[in-house]
């Protein structure tokens, strides 16, 4: 199988490799800026839910109860956007990224399956589509109903 961030593009990496794994070791699983956006966006719109429900497979980014929805607003960098400019492969250190990538893919599917074998509807938000305001807003209606 050829996972998709084998074909993507590589970018030279421009700062040392210690200033880089400072870098990622500063990077949050909960309450960054796409989950926030997404979140406010939601309440806004009159959709009430939960933060991170440990109880479900995953800890669900936002969890619609009533609407038995779990979204994920998920990194395009981190969890493999196919055929978006944040999803490459840095340029050193490519195959511990490869595994990283590869092994963070399959725990999305695994994640995805134990929650809809829930009868759970299992949503992604990607951290791109957090950049326009109304294709959000749109997205966010059309995954979760009209209010």
């Amino acid at each position: 199988m050829i996972w998709p961030f084998e074909r993507g593009s590589h970018l030279a990496d421009i700062v040392s490799t210690a200033r880089r794994s400072e870098m990622m070791s500063r990077i949050r699983g909960k309450g960054t800026r796409p989950e926030l956006i997404v979140r406010g966006l939601a309440h806004r719109l009159g959709y009430r839910f939960r933060l991170h429900v440990k109880k479900l497979p995953g800890s669900p980014d936002l969890v619609f109860p009533g609407r038995k929805t779990a979204l994920f607003v998920h990194g395009c960098f981190w969890h493999r956007h196919q055929g978006c400019p944040y999803c490459y492969v840095p340029k050193s250190n490519i195959q511990f990224w490869r595994e990283k990538f590869k092994k963070n893919v399959v725990r999305d599917q695994r994640v995805q399956a134990g929650l809809e074998g829930m009868g759970w509807r299992v949503a992604v938000i990607w951290e791109c589509e957090t950049a326009d305001p109304e294709g959000l807003r749109r997205r966010l209606k059309e995954l979760l109903g009209r209010k």
